[in-house]
């Protein structure tokens, strides 16, 4: 028997608080891309000012990897952490300090200051690592949130728009970036071996107000109530849960009062019950999100060869920051947002598996496209075609497994491990970001390179191909079902094959037995 308080969340109409979660959840997300692309053309003005004899100043790969590296490591643990309190204590109490936790870092990002370049790079690493803790704390709790509060119909919808915050934190983050650099630079009038100061100013104020936004949402994430759903089914409190529903919805008390319990399984996170009725579910989320962030945040490969390739030679620190900047604003409106809402209009029509299948291939397409004769005709060539399958890969990859790998999490698993779950597939894919980002980073180095860059984009196209097999094989459709629905549908797919194979065999074996017990007609 379903909750009435479930009942009501289920089929409440959208309300003007489901779009006021969606900005205090997105605010995580918002501050995750800004902090991901604001950093290349910051890397820039570090490489201009600490790194000036190097050739086209540019910082060393061991440099950017760690930078890149550390925020990711952060962001492993705080998934697995906050994913963890989150069901323990609740998604409320953990979700504020998570939220603190990426604005202090930020703030001390701007901060690193010290009396050495390599002070200064140190103490800029260990905040970009408590930066990524922060991030990585706020990706189960906001998506967890969002789909307790939604109602079944457009779950899919607000989680997406939740996650699609993403696309105006890189818009906004671009466009900072663009308007810092021309002030410094129509303040100063400097040449090229003159801007080293203003610089060192320049990237610290960009890192800075990426977290005014994040500090505009604080007050509004502390008074959140608790989830009706984790209330009722984790606290087991199911008239506090009506009280805290009825604070932010227009549904009345009466009609979500309860006159019986509702039974709860008891099995523990680690025990032989969870991996039979969600390990295939766990599987499925972690490994492709893991396989679709090696691909996402391999895109610097790409980045790298359409810089050299079609923006124009710069000689000022800032002209050159400005430049990578508007790139990225370019392609955030021409191909990035429009993949975000292109998932948030069509996830709860098509489904979360065809949009994850969809986006997989046509990233694969883009990637055996630009790899296999990569060097016979892009490298040698100037032209548009390349940056079509640039944008392809970004529009498809947020039209896609991106996002869904997001939005799935939050809807498979009991309100009692949902976070903890999604911290789970979150970790993992920030592993496979590690891999995407430093490992072919380092593989296609221009000084000690690994592997040749047509065969770095055909791996990554398998790694595609890959995630289509995953997703056909093991993942769940949960489009236009309930969370509870979703948890308890057809036990014969939650049961793993391990228990139905036991029972065989214990079903045998007492056959076996009482067969030897009945005398043969031949003894008799």
């Amino acid at each position: 028997m379903a909750l009435k308080v479930l009942s009501a969340l289920d089929s409440a109409r959208t309300q003007l608080y489901h779009f006021k979660a969606i900005i205090i959840a997105g605010m995580g997300l918002f501050t995750d891309a800004y902090d991901l692309f604001c950093i290349p053309p910051i890397m820039r003005l570090i490489g201009r000012i600490y790194y000036p004899d190097r050739t086209n100043h540019d910082v060393p790969v061991a440099i950017s990897s760690v930078m890149i590296a550390l925020a990711l490591l952060g962001a492993v643990i705080g998934n697995l952490v906050s994913g963890r309190l989150g069901d323990m204590y609740g998604r409320r109490r953990v979700y504020g300090p998570a939220l603190i936790l990426m604005v202090l870092s930020s703030f001390g990002c701007g901060f690193s200051i010290c009396t050495s370049p390599a002070c200064v790079l140190v103490s800029l690493g260990f905040f970009r690592f408590c930066l990524g803790v922060g991030i990585g704390g706020d990706y189960p709790l906001s998506a967890t949130i969002m789909s307790e509060f939604a109602n079944k119909r457009t779950r899919g919808s607000f989680i997406a728009a939740v996650f699609s915050m993403q696309g105006l934190g890189i818009l906004v983050s671009s466009t900072v970036t663009m308007v810092v650099c021309k002030i410094f630079e129509a303040a100063t009038h400097r040449n090229k071996d003159s801007t080293p100061l203003a610089a060192d100013l320049a990237w610290r104020i960009i890192l800075m107000i990426g977290a005014i936004p994040a500090c505009m949402t604080l007050y509004w994430r502390m008074l959140m109530p608790e989830t009706a759903r984790y209330t009722a089914l984790v606290e087991r409190n199911v008239l506090q849960a009506a009280k805290n529903m009825e604070k932010v919805l227009d549904v009345p008390l009466s009609q979500i009062a309860e006159d019986a319990e509702f039974p709860s399984p008891s099995f523990p996170l680690i025990s032989t019950e969870f991996c039979c009725r969600h390990g295939r579910d766990l599987f499925s989320c972690a490994v492709s999100w893991f396989l679709v962030d090696i691909v996402f945040y391999s895109q610097n490969l790409f980045q790298s060869v359409v810089l050299e390739k079609f923006l124009s030679p710069t000689t000022n620190a800032f002209q050159e920051a400005y430049e990578m900047a508007r790139f990225q604003a370019l392609f955030a409106v021409c191909s990035t947002i429009p993949g975000y809402w292109a998932t948030v209009i069509f996830i709860d029509r098509i489904g979360r598996v065809k949009i994850q299948i969809m986006g997989f291939f046509f990233m694969a397409m883009g990637f055996f496209a630009a790899g296999i004769p990569y060097y016979w005709y892009w490298n040698n060539n100037r032209n548009g075609g390349f940056l079509f399958l640039y944008g392809l890969t970004f529009f498809f990859s947020n039209f896609g497994p991106n996002t869904t790998t997001f939005i799935v999490p939050a809807e498979l698993f009991p309100a009692r491990f949902r976070s903890t779950c999604h911290g789970i597939s979150g970790a993992s894919g920030k592993v496979g970001a590690i891999i995407g980002s430093v490992g072919f980073l380092w593989a296609t180095d221009h000084e000690n390179k690994v592997i040749p860059m047509t065969a770095a984009l055909i791996i990554l196209g398998g790694v595609c191909v890959m995630g289509i097999v995953v997703t056909y094989l093991f993942t769940r459709e949960t489009m236009g079902r309930s969370l509870e629905e979703n948890e308890n549908q057809d036990e014969t797919h939650g049961l793993c094959f391990l228990r139905r194979f036991t029972d065989s065999c214990l079903k045998h074996r007492s056959v076996v037995q009482v067969a030897q017990l009945v005398p043969s007609p031949q003894t008799a």
